[in-house]
């Protein structure tokens, strides 16, 4: 399942491509034919994520998103691509633990995606890229939504949600769910300041506190178990055991990770990479990570070895020895 970094550079490349044009949506699948058709010939005027909720406005009335463990996004025509999607084959969703190889045209931000080009990324994982005769390309696979415009489009494929909503129904998602450093909803502070809340007056594990929803949202197994790990806590105590300054602590480092997630599209939670030890740990997830995968290996900081257990049916990566 994508975690919230993923979400936030699909809403990137939604704001880069298609905001501001008018959209014609379809449903090729069949599935969402009368969402489709309720949004159809709208301008979409925002793109935002929630934690792993995308939601993208057409005037006034929004499209709800989540991915779920299987769904993609796919995008082909004429886009601003980075360096992620593209060592992905044009996939965004399922992508983020593939890696990618960061050549001489590497960057560190969205903001500095190379000019449009057309067809550039590529339509499924097997596929060559698109000549420009070829678009718009037929939709390839179980498509549940189809959103083209004059020169750009993106197919959704497998999603656990794909409704449309209003704005109070909106609003009430962002209510539900609990805070994103990311999200434009609420002050830093504000979410910052809900988080230590919620998560510090619960008897729950802070291992099964980081992956609900409701405590923090957008962080998945990868983060949590890097989260904790780089705070040194276990994952196992009560979040009202936690001081104050230990729940702000993993709160302004989930802030960190997620802002180089969101640039990199990857999930590097080792500091102080550069040079080749970058490129390694944007190529392969055993150069970036402290604890995620790497049970029964020694830990790089203390050499103790790294457990695996299960938590609330998630598997749970730490280090007995660092983890207090």
């Amino acid at each position: 399942m994508p975690e919230g970094h993923s979400v936030h550079r699909i809403a990137r490349q939604f704001a880069a491509n298609f905001v501001g044009d008018v959209c014609a949506l379809s449903s090729p699948q069949g599935r969402f034919a009368e969402g489709a058709a309720s949004l159809d010939g709208r301008t979409m005027t925002a793109s935002r994520a929630i934690g792993k909720h995308l939601l993208l406005d057409f005037e006034g009335r929004w499209l709800h998103v989540h991915l779920g463990i299987y769904g993609a996004w796919d995008f082909a025509g004429a886009i601003a691509e980075d360096a992620t999607l593209r060592s992905a084959g044009g996939r965004a969703g399922q992508t983020g633990m593939r890696g990618t190889v960061a050549d001489g045209a590497f960057e560190h931000s969205l903001a500095s995606i190379g000019a449009p080009r057309l067809a550039r990324l590529r339509m499924g994982e097997t596929s060559s890229a698109l000549e420009a005769t070829d678009f718009p390309p037929p939709p390839v696979g179980q498509v549940r939504v189809r959103i083209l415009t004059a020169t750009a489009v993106a197919d959704l494929r497998g999603p656990t949600v794909c409704e449309v909503l209003e704005p109070d129904e909106v609003q009430a998602v962002a209510e539900r769910l609990g805070p994103d450093p990311a999200a434009l909803f609420e002050s830093k502070a504000a979410a910052e300041r809900r988080f230590v809340e919620r998560a510090g007056r619960s008897r729950q594990p802070i291992g099964q506190l980081l992956m609900d929803q409701t405590v923090v949202a957008g962080i998945g197994n990868v983060y949590r178990a890097e989260l904790l790990f780089r705070a040194r806590i276990s994952p196992h105590r009560a979040g009202r055991s936690l001081s104050e300054d230990e729940l702000r602590g993993l709160w302004r480092d989930w802030v960190r990770l997620l802002r180089i997630g969101v640039e990199t599209g990857q999930m590097l939670t080792i500091d102080g990479l550069r040079g080749k030890r970058l490129e390694r740990a944007m190529a392969s997830r055993a150069d970036r990570h402290w604890v995620y995968k790497r049970e029964g290996l020694p830990c790089l900081r203390c050499g103790t070895t790294i457990a695996l257990e299960t938590m609330q049916q998630r598997k749970l990566y730490w280090c007995p020895g660092c983890q207090v």
